[in-house]
């Protein structure tokens, strides 16, 4: 039986043989694996790194909230100036790289491309992924994120995932509004959620 406890939020999702039932709760937090043997509780609980991109100069506050409490905060992109990254310093270290769409001398100190190891996952990040020049599998990335297309998605190849936030900025066309939260729990994996903020 689950402790009674104030639930806030549950996500179900399949990996492998298990279904991974997380539940978020006010206090204290605790998560539990749902298996055919039972209902198990996590040994660790999961660093969030937050995915953003394609803000184009606009930080809506429910991208803001969608990312509260993440670990670290990823930016794929087309930033739109340079309080866009101050304003997500405001909730947690920021790693960004510059788009096609970012001019100026503040985007000059913007990298195109980043390698990074948060929370004993190695991503690496570019602005289009059309543009990746590597071959990430066998650099031993195990993520990697772009933007670019306002298209979220997540998806594996060769046992690398790639993610793609979509746009947190202006609405394009009929595209969704979307940020994503990628979950890191040793011992269990990635679990990766786009969230649709409007």
């Amino acid at each position: 039986m689950l402790p009674q406890v104030g639930i806030v939020h549950q996500h179900l999702v399949q990996r492998g043989p298990k279904i991974a039932l997380r539940w978020s709760i006010i206090q204290p937090p605790v998560h539990w694996w749902c298996t055919a043997a039972g209902l198990h509780r996590s040994k660790h609980l999961p660093k969030t790194i937050g995915l953003i991109s394609d803000t184009h100069g606009l930080l809506r506050p429910e991208a803001v909230r969608a990312l509260a409490g993440v670990q670290h905060i990823i930016h794929a992109g087309d930033i739109g100036g340079p309080e866009i990254l101050e304003k997500l310093r405001a909730l947690a270290p920021v790693y960004a790289v510059r788009g096609n769409n970012d001019k100026g001398a503040w985007a000059g100190q913007i990298p195109l491309y980043l390698a990074l190891e948060l929370e004993g996952v190695s991503i690496h990040v570019l602005h289009d992924v059309n543009e990746l020049d590597v071959d990430p599998g066998a650099a031993g990335f195990d993520v990697v994120v772009s933007g670019h297309s306002h298209k979220p998605g997540v998806t594996e190849r060769d046992g690398v995932q790639f993610v793609n936030p979509g746009s947190a900025g202006p609405r394009r066309f009929r595209l969704p509004v979307t940020v994503a939260r990628l979950e890191v729990t040793t011992g269990e994996g990635l679990v990766t959620r786009v969230i649709e903020i409007l």
